[in-house]
């Protein structure tokens, strides 16, 4: 090619690039909002995390500056936030590479509260590029609410600090009606305590916690040796049927739990052997051996140990009707976990599963799966698209819905594969929930991977109220 020809040919290509370029669309405007237009506050939760969010990640830091109006409440007196106000202001920063920031909200100890009171946040400014969306109010009604659903973009958080990817170290408790998420460290409880009839004790399988039943009454008498030959895990790379026996059904049957019923005779409560959990990366701790007896109260009594520790620590723990389980740490003793059986509706997680495995199911440990509060009343139906859309899905159609109580009945069934070519939320399906009160609400999931523009560790969802009860 001649030097006249190869200056056209340059000029030409670049023209090409340029026009290119100057054609393509531009990105659309990114709006910051909160998560939803109204949360509640009831009288028996005294933090709550407030979220503003971007429509996209952005590549500066954005100050944005939140307005408080608080209606029946003093500043100070009766709440606090964090980080704190000034002159009636929070003053927030969304950080470069990210999608959001929050803040707490705090009732302060000793006050008494009607009811009727109520905060007003309103998103007052914004850097640019930055733009104020539709839903830049939200109201704060101390007590419960009704809520008519999500703005279509409800982030369930289950990433602790700077972590990434399946191994979430929370697990995130979701109450609908409330529009409040509770995520909770996987890692920061050992056993709950079943506040029902029948005196059960659960391990956490959402670290793979597994457990051993002895023939000793006494922990002095456990020793290393007992635990020879015990892995009390789930082993993902050649799982067996028999490792059932390690953990608490799979389905939730309490009948079925690794520890048997706390007996009323107190030399058939057995020593247990308990192996805390790795699963999702949680770091290997000691293991335990433990005793559990009824009290006195109504409620139980744990006894614990390491293994070689010929001493033991006592924890007496009361039984609650107003929640399912009540939770112990090996480490802090006492600890909040699961909210009041009443607000809660699903729970996103990492969690021992079941898989079929050369022909026969076998424990396994997954990432990303969805239960419901089958012991406070929820119920759940699957719908498929091809019957009715999600947007066209009213009262009406609740009656033709099938409901179930399975624990699992959402599960993983929500998403595809978590690796391959087509990992994504399934399209072809949405879910109606019957919430503990009776309100129903139709649930899909919009995210949870990059591959679809999500984060691993963050799903997002969007409900709507169809039915109130």
């Amino acid at each position: 090619m001649n030097k006249f020809h190869s200056f056209v040919f340059t000029l030409v290509f670049l023209g090409v690039v340029s026009s290119c370029k100057e054609d393509e669309p531009p990105l659309p405007d990114n709006l910051v909002v909160f998560e939803s237009a109204e949360q509640g506050l009831d009288a028996n939760t005294k933090t709550l995390t407030v979220k503003l969010k971007l429509t996209r990640a952005t590549d500066v830091a954005i100050p944005v500056s939140v307005q408080i109006t608080p209606t029946g409440l003093t500043y100070g007196t009766e709440f606090t936030t964090a980080p704190a106000a000034s002159n009636n202001t929070i003053s927030l920063t969304i950080p470069a590479q990210s999608s959001e920031a929050s803040f707490q909200l705090s009732k302060t100890d000793n006050v008494f509260l009607s009811g009727t009171e109520s905060i007003t946040f309103k998103i007052a400014s914004a850097t640019s590029p930055i733009l104020i969306g539709d839903v830049s109010q939200l109201t704060v009604k101390f007590s419960s609410i009704v809520s008519s659903g999500s703005n279509g973009n409800f982030t369930l958080n289950g990433l602790i600090g700077s972590e990434s990817g399946a191994s979430a170290g929370n697990a995130v408790y979701v109450d609908f009606s409330n529009n409040q998420a509770y995520p909770v460290a996987r890692s920061s409880w050992d056993l709950g305590f079943f506040s029902g009839s029948d005196f059960r004790v659960i391990l956490n399988n959402t670290t793979s916690a597994g457990a051993k039943v002895l023939t000793k009454t006494s922990l002095a008498d456990v020793v290393a040796a007992d635990t020879l030959g015990l892995t009390l895990a789930v082993n993902q790379a050649a799982p067996s049927p028999s490792d059932f026996a390690y953990f608490d059904d799979i389905a939730g049957d309490l009948s079925k739990t690794a520890i048997p019923a706390v007996s009323a005779t107190e030399a058939d409560n057995k020593v247990i052997i308990i192996n805390r959990g790795t699963g999702g990366g949680i770091a290997a701790r000691a293991w335990k051996k433990i005793r559990v007896l009824r009290n006195a109260s109504g409620g139980y009594t744990l006894q614990y140990a390491n293994i070689n520790e010929t001493t033991f620590k006592t924890i007496d723990i009361a039984k609650d009707d107003t929640y399912n389980f009540k939770y112990v740490s090996f480490d802090k003793g006492a600890v909040e976990v699961e909210p009041k059986k009443k607000t809660w509706d699903i729970q996103w997680t990492y969690s021992v599963f079941t898989f079929a495995f050369g022909g026969s199911d076998v424990p396994y440990n997954f990432s990303d799966l969805v239960s419901i509060n089958y012991l406070g009343g929820v119920e759940v139906a699957e719908v498929l698209t091809s019957t009715v859309s999600y947007d066209n899905y009213a009262e009406a159609n609740i009656a033709s819905s099938t409901f179930s109580k399975n624990r699992w009945a959402i599960g993983s069934n929500w998403r595809t594969a978590t690796s391959g070519a087509t990992v994504g939320v399934k399209t072809d399906r949405f879910y109606v929930i019957k919430d503990p009160n009776g309100n129903y609400y139709k649930l899909k999931f919009i995210s949870f991977h990059p591959s679809e523009g999500g984060t691993r560790g963050r799903p997002i969802i969007d409900y709507k109220l169809i039915k109130k009860a």
